[in-house]
């Protein structure tokens, strides 16, 4: 027998607010998060802009040693994480946390530690590396510092699939716990690349938008649309097996219901040209959750702003939801908070499971003028109030990564 799967805590640090509360209320005020690059000088470079976190004392979460020894896509994981945690109200001492897990992954990792200590090596020698550089940087240290902090003996896994890594955790948490493998699960991703390295890798590859207007940068569908903007930032789920949340009294968002992953096996970084990857992706999810195509109301998209990425999703959309493509909403907030790589699907999903809980879809800001190729309902410029019932989030990762996930609103009743 299938076990239900509730989420139970939100956790997320990102460019449009520092908690969950904050980010949902500007998500739907269409706040944007995108801006001048502030972590260094980017003055004279041709990517000027990126969704950084903003206003936030790491010292009032950490000690002094700890940030010397955390990358920050590592710190980015443990508030996100911390909040969720506090915000579903388990307690894990006098536990049996072998039931409980932590899927949670990053795309890239510890980047900024890799350049700083090779800048470092170069300079001293390699013998002054420090010590901390390697559990600093490798991308499942965001998970085992999550584990080691709340004493979790189970499944620790780091799912790495580009763009699509939390999505990719929170979907494979999901079976895990339907599955009868686990009870519990702090599910979710960080990101921390907004240093040159990481701003200069994507840009030479053509990937990033170079506009200077922060308002016109990221837009998703656009016609005028060239490329995405880099942002950093974490997101954090509790994913928690129905009848366990209900025997500790615990307040339930919403529940996954459904999830696919599949993969173009097309290109490195470009998506299969027809789409059939990511819409069979989302059908999946469909199936797995047991409803029809039209029973979906609201698409969170992948919508990256790249010229690639916006018509394929799009090409699969119609594809996947045929008539009602049109009737549904879709929208993409990448538009303000710019593309968050591996962290962008835990963040994502948290805004679809709370556009459950109040019937709202948050607004795509920025586009101006579609794509004749994008001609779906992108819920441009401001939110809307209307019925969801069931949400999906769609993830697209290089290499061909391809991931969805189907939130349904919450109800005792099956």
């Amino acid at each position: 027998m299938r076990r239900r799967v509730v989420i139970t805590g939100l956790g997320a640090i990102t460019p449009i607010g520092n908690d969950v509360e904050t980010v949902w209320k500007n998500a739907k005020a269409g706040v944007n998060g995108i801006d001048y690059i502030t972590k260094y000088d980017a003055s004279e470079d041709y990517v000027k802009l990126a969704g950084e976190i903003k206003n936030y004392n790491f010292e009032e979460f950490f000690e002094k040693k700890e940030l010397k020894r955390m990358d920050r896509f590592i710190q980015l994981a443990l508030i996100a994480a911390d909040e969720a945690v506090k915000d579903s109200g388990i307690e894990f001492k006098d536990k049996d946390t072998s039931r409980y897990g932590v899927y949670f992954s990053s795309g890239i990792g510890g980047l900024e530690t890799i350049t700083t200590q090779e800048d470092r090596a170069k300079e001293k020698g390699y013998k002054r590396l420090s010590p901390f550089f390697i559990p600093s940087s490798i991308i499942n240290l965001s998970a085992g510092n999550i584990a080691i902090k709340y004493g979790i003996h189970g499944s620790v896994i780091s799912h790495v699939t580009a763009c699509a890594t939390s999505t990719t955790g929170v979907g494979e948490g999901f079976r895990a716990i339907r599955d009868g493998y686990l009870d519990l699960i702090i599910a979710g991703g960080s990101e921390a690349c907004v240093i040159p390295m990481g701003i200069w890798g994507f840009a030479v590859m053509q990937a990033l938008n170079k506009s200077d207007d922060r308002n016109y940068a990221s837009i998703p569908f656009d016609k005028n649309r060239s490329g995405f903007v880099l942002g950093e930032g974490a997101g954090a789920l509790i994913l928690e097996e129905y009848e366990h949340a209900k025997a500790r009294g615990a307040k339930i968002y919403a529940e996954v219901v459904g999830y696919g992953s599949t993969c173009d096996a097309t290109h490195i970084t470009g998506p299969d040209p027809l789409g059939k990857g990511a819409q069979n992706c989302m059908l999946m999810a469909i199936e797995d959750a047991s409803i029809k195509p039209e029973d979906v109301d609201y698409i969170n998209a992948h919508g990256t702003s790249t010229p690639l990425n916006d018509k394929i999703e799009t090409f699969a959309i119609k594809a996947a939801f045929k008539e009602h493509a049109y009737k549904l909403n879709v929208s993409s907030t990448k538009s303000m908070t710019g593309h968050l790589l591996g962290a962008s699907g835990a963040v994502e999903a948290i805004f679809s499971v709370l556009a459950t809980r109040d019937d709202f879809v948050p607004p795509t800001i920025n586009t101006k003028t579609l794509d004749p190729l994008c001609d779906l309902n992108y819920t441009l410029k401001k939110g809307v109030q209307r019925k969801v019932n069931y949400a999906i989030s769609n993830s697209l990762g290089f290499g061909g990564h391809n991931a969805t996930i189907a939130i349904k609103k919450y109800t005792e009743e099956e």
